[in-house]
Formats: C-alpha cells, sequence, structure tokens
C-alpha cells in the first residue's frame, strides 16, 4: 500500500479490495499511517492477502467511518476495542480471518451499526445480550463458525435484524454454552427453521415471534426437551403442528398464532398436562376441537379464534380447573415459566418475563405482569355450531369469553349469573334466541357487552350496567327493546324481571291475608265459643247498642234480616244448647251494624 495515499487528508473512499491477481494483491501488515486520513468514510481491503493484527488506536481516529470492510485476509490476533469509539460506524466485516480472542464489549456501543460479521474465526468468550445492548439498528448478523459460548440468556428483540435464521441456528454450539432463554423476536430474520435447533437442547424460552420465518415446523423441535415457553407466532410457517412436539413434556407456553398452519388441531395435545397457555389464533386448522383439550387442568389461555374450526363446543370444558377458581397471586403455577438466577457477584439478579399480545374487549394488549392472573377463553371467527354449552358456564374464574361470529343457536343460558369475574363477553353474529337473561346485570364487573346480530327478543333487562352499553352493541336484533336502544317496549309488556318480583309480591300479600283472617276469626270467635260467660256479656252488649239505635226486629227493615238469618242458620238454637233468641238476636245486631239495610 504505497505511502503516498496518507498524504491525501481529504480522502472520503479508499476501495483496495477483491485483488484477483497474485500480483496486484495487498500483503503485510495494515499500515498504521491509515490513521492520518481523519475524513474517511468507506474503508475496503477484503479478499487480500493482509496478515498481522487489526490496527487499534489509528483506526480509533477515524471517526467518521461508516464501512469497514476487511474480511477474507489472513488477519490475526484480538478484535481491538478501540472499534468501540467508531461512532459513526455502519458496518463491520471481519470474518474469513484468523481473529481470535473475545468479542470486546464496546463494540455494543455502536448504536449505529447496521451489519457485524464477524463469522469463520476463532473467536471464543461468552456473549450476551448485553454485547448488544444498544445495537438498534442491528440487521445482519454472522457469528458462524465461532466457538463463542452464549450466556444463560441472549436477546436481540425489537432490532431490525435480518438474514437467514439459519445462519445464526446452525451454528457450531461450544459444548460448554449454557444458553436457556433465546429471544430474537420482532425482527427481520427468514428461511426455514432448518434441523438445526436439535443443536440447542439447554433451551427453556424460545422466542422467534414476529419475524419472516417461513416453510414447515421442523421436526427437531422435539429435541428441544427441557423447553418451557415456544413463541413461533406472526411468521409465515405452513404445515402442522409437529408429532414430535410431543416429547416437550414440560412445555407451558404454545404460540403458534397468525401464521398459515393447517391440519387438525392433534388430539395429543391433551397429554400436555403443564400447557397453560395454547394460542392457535389466525391459521387455517380444521376439523372439530379435540376433547382432550379439556384434559389440560392447568389452563389460563385458550385462544383459537379465526380458524375454521367446526362442531360444537366441547361441554367437558369446565374439566379445567385453572379457569374454574379465582385467579391467586398465591397459587400461581405460572411462575414455572418465568426465569430468573441470582449472580452473586453482581449482587443482582438476570430475569426474563413471558409476554403475550391478547385480544380482549375488542382491541389487542399486551399482557406481561399480570399475565398470570388472566383467564381467557376465545373461540371466535370459526364455524362452530349447536347451543352454549352449560359447563362453560362453570369457569367461574374466567374474565373473557368470545363466541362471536360462529353459528350458534338456542339460548342464552340464565346461569351466566355464575361467571362473576367476567369482564368481558362477546356472542355477537350468531343465530342466538329469546329474551336476554335477567341474570345478566349480576355480572359486575362486565365493561365489554356485545350481543348484536342475534335473534334476541324481548325486553333488556334493566340495570344501570347494561343500559350505559352502546346501542351498537344489541343492534341487528330486530325484536329488542328497552334501553339503550330507541325503540320503546309496549306498555302492557312487563319485564321480565319486573313481572318475576310483582307475582312474587301477590303470591305473599295472600298468603298473609289469609293466615291473618284465620288468627282474627279464631282469636275472637274461639273465645266466645269456649266462653259462656264472655258470650253472654259480648252479646248482652251488641243487643244494648243495636236497640238503642232502633234495629229492633219487630221495627222496619228488621223482619227481612230475621228471615235471612233463619235461612242461613235454621236450627241453631238447638246447635248452641239454648242460645235460641239471643243468638239470633245478636248475629242480626252485628249484622246491621256491618250492612246496614234500607228498605
Amino acid at each position: 500500500m504505497p505511502n503516498c495515499l496518507f498524504n491525501l487528508s481529504n480522502l472520503l473512499v479508499l476501495d483496495l479490495s477483491d485483488n484477483s491477481l497474485v500480483v496486484n494483491m495487498l500483503i503485510g501488515r495494515i499500515p498504521e499511517s491509515l490513521g492520518q486520513l481523519k475524513h474517511l468514510r468507506i474503508l475496503s481491503i477484503f479478499s487480500n492477502f493482509l496478515c498481522g493484527p487489526v490496527i487499534s488506536y489509528q483506526l480509533g481516529n477515524l471517526s467518521f467511518l461508516s464501512y469497514l470492510d476487511l474480511h477474507k485476509n489472513k488477519l490475526n490476533g484480538p478484535i481491538p476495542s478501540q472499534l468501540g469509539n467508531l461512532s459513526s460506524l455502519s458496518y463491520l466485516y471481519l470474518h474469513s480471518n484468523e481473529l481470535n480472542g473475545t468479542l470486546p464489549r464496546n463494540l455494543g456501543l455502536l448504536s449505529n451499526l447496521v451489519a457485524l460479521h464477524i463469522g469463520n474465526n476463532s473467536i471464543e468468550g461468552t456473549i450476551s445480550e448485553v454485547n448488544f445492548a444498544k445495537l438498534s439498528k442491528l440487521k445482519y448478523l454472522d457469528m458462524h463458525l465461532t466457538s463463542v459460548v452464549f450466556n444463560i440468556l441472549f436477546s436481540i428483540a425489537n432490532n431490525s435484524l435480518a438474514g437467514q435464521i439459519s445462519s445464526f441456528s446452525c451454528q457450531k454450539m461450544n459444548e460448554r454454552s449454557k444458553l436457556r432463554i433465546l429471544d430474537l423476536s420482532n425482527n427481520a430474520l427468514s428461511g426455514e427453521l432448518g434441523h438445526c435447533l436439535m443443536r440447542w437442547q439447554s433451551l427453556t424460552h424460545l422466542n422467534l415471534g414476529s419475524n419472516n420465518l417461513s416453510s414447515e415446523i421442523p421436526e427437531s423441535i422435539g429435541s428441544l426437551f427441557s423447553l418451557k415457553a415456544m413463541h413461533l407466532h406472526n411468521n409465515s410457517f405452513s404445515g402442522g403442528i409437529p408429532l414430535s412436539l410431543n416429547n416437550c413434556t414440560v412445555l407451558g407456553l404454545a404460540d403458534f398464532a397468525e401464521n398459515k398452519l393447517t391440519g387438525n388441531i392433534p388430539s395429543r395435545i391433551g397429554e400436555r398436562t403443564h400447557l397453560m397457555v395454547i394460542r392457535l389464533r389466525s391459521n387455517e386448522f380444521f376439523g372439530d376441537i379435540p376433547q382432550q383439550i379439556c384434559r389440560l387442568s392447568s389452563l389460563i389461555i385458550l385462544d383459537l379464534a379465526n380458524n375454521r374450526l367446526s362442531g360444537s363446543i366441547p361441554r367437558c370444558l369446565n374439566n379445567i380447573s385453572a379457569m374454574a377458581t379465582v385467579p391467586s397471586a398465591i397459587d400461581d403455577k405460572f411462575s414455572t415459566l418465568q426465569f430468573s438466577i441470582y449472580l452473586g457477584y453482581q449482587r443482582d439478579y438476570l430475569g426474563y418475563r413471558e409476554d403475550l399480545i391478547l385480544v380482549v374487549t375488542g382491541r389487542k394488549s399486551k399482557y406481561t405482569s399480570i399475565l398470570p392472573l388472566v383467564r381467557i377463553v376465545d373461540l371466535s371467527c370459526n364455524n362452530l355450531s349447536g347451543g352454549i354449552p352449560i359447563e362453560i358456564l362453570s369457569l367461574f374464574g374466567l374474565q373473557s369469553l368470545n363466541l362471536s361470529q360462529n353459528h350458534l343457536m338456542g339460548r342464552i343460558p340464565e346461569n351466566i349469573r355464575g361467571m362473576k369475574y367476567l369482564e368481558s363477553l362477546d356472542l355477537s353474529n350468531n343465530h342466538l334466541s329469546g329474551e336476554i337473561p335477567q341474570s345478566i346485570t349480576n355480572l359486575t364487573f362486565l365493561c365489554y357487552l356485545d350481543l348484536s346480530y342475534n335473534n334476541l327478543s324481548g325486553r333488556i333487562p334493566s340495570s344501570t350496567q347494561l343500559q350505559s352499553f352502546n346501542a351498537l352493541d344489541v343492534m341487528g336484533n330486530p325484536e329488542l327493546c328497552g334501553a339503550p336502544l330507541l325503540k320503546n317496549c309496549a306498555e302492557n309488556e312487563v319485564p321480565q324481571g319486573d313481572e318475576n318480583v310483582e307475582g312474587s309480591e301477590r303470591s305473599w300479600f295472600y298468603i298473609g291475608a289469609a293466615a291473618g283472617f284465620i288468627v282474627g276469626f279464631w282469636g275472637v270467635c274461639g273465645a266466645l265459643l269456649c266462653k259462656r260467660a264472655w258470650r253472654r256479656a259480648y252479646f248482652n252488649f251488641l243487643d244494648m247498642f243495636v236497640m238503642s239505635k232502633g234495629l229492633q226486629p219487630g221495627r222496619k227493615g228488621g223482619k227481612r234480616w230475621w228471615r235471612i238469618l233463619r235461612t242461613i242458620c235454621p236450627g241453631s238454637s238447638t246447635y248452641f244448647n239454648g242460645m235460641g233468641k239471643d243468638l239470633y238476636s245478636s248475629v242480626f245486631n252485628l249484622a246491621t251494624l256491618l250492612f246496614p239495610v234500607v228498605s
């Protein structure tokens, strides 16, 4: 490399790469004078025969350098930490050399770095997400054919990392690797998973969600025997769920949502009794929901929405005990999916917390810290038929139930009142009929309700909560009336709840009146019949009172009363042991007081 080049202090681009002719190939060391080109932006010297170490101090002076390509040479020694001072560096290619040592942590300071290629070297040591903490623009990463050991947790999620996933997953793994958590989600990785996953058998958490991965999920996924959580959502995977997944005996979370998976949901999924989350929404699964899914007693999230599932809703869902009980932070089985380890030398914890994007109350939300307390069943947007099974209403701890956009028929069960923790209920776009049960007013936590586009009829039950919902939530039911709809109910139509209350009050009124009459009648008349002295004194009092009013039997109107009494009570004088005329006279006097006769 001629020395005169280094006098060009304003040089911006220096490209001496790919000299295929031996006579033109650059040999020897990289000259230290290169550091004099302080305005240099692009330096490309790949495919030559340069040897020796990568100059450190001199390269650190090139503060404007954005592109450095030294690959396919014979450079040796460690990667200089001074490269971390090149704040403008976007592309760094050092692969296919003879570099050794460890990956300097200073490289993690290159916030503008887009591509990092260090593969096919003798680099070793342990790397973790700390090495990539500030590489927010990184899209291309190549570390194949190195001897690096991944730390327990490796996460470079939420970047723009691109390229083939196989270049990362198929690199030769050091047997000392302790990697348990691999999170490459929310990047732009593409290609097939391939069979290289079997090299990562120490993994307990794998998150490849929200990338551009395609093809079928390989059977080698079953080699990850220690896997507890697997996220493959929001990719373009096709085919079915591999049967080898049954080998992952401690799997607690399976998120395959938003792909192109097809076929039946495997019935053997019920053998994975540790499963707490099944998320298969937005795929192309068809057939019945397998009955074996009811064996998953620890299940807290069942999301099968937006597929082509048919048949009826399994009646055995009440066997899922985790949904039938109130969520408790004390009895938290979900904690087995969380990961934390105490770093004694740093006096700190290294932790990893699972999160999910769930559709609740009609919108997507991210759940992290409260995820263990969530209880959701979402079977919407399928071809399910039949009625709403009463058994599903035994899931008392359920917080969100979505059965919308199916072909369900029949009535809304009355015992929905038992789901008192329900916050979101969507039964829209079905063929449900009958009245809305009055017991729905008992759902005091309900903040989202959609019963639109069914065949419901009658008056909407009255409660402050139901009347606060939008009319759109019950529209499309022509026979419904009452608030929040503008359609008023007929005046003679009694609300279902009011009619029951009124009928109950009327029955108790009659019962009370009859009991009062019996007690009053026998309290007075019984005493008179049993005590002759009381009877005579009472009737004598009535005689004196009636006679003082001028209503004696011999007077006007009196004969008529005597004829009536003799017709009603013939032979009464004999029956009352000699009371005779006294009784008739006394009864007459009482009757004239109660029913005066006008002649």
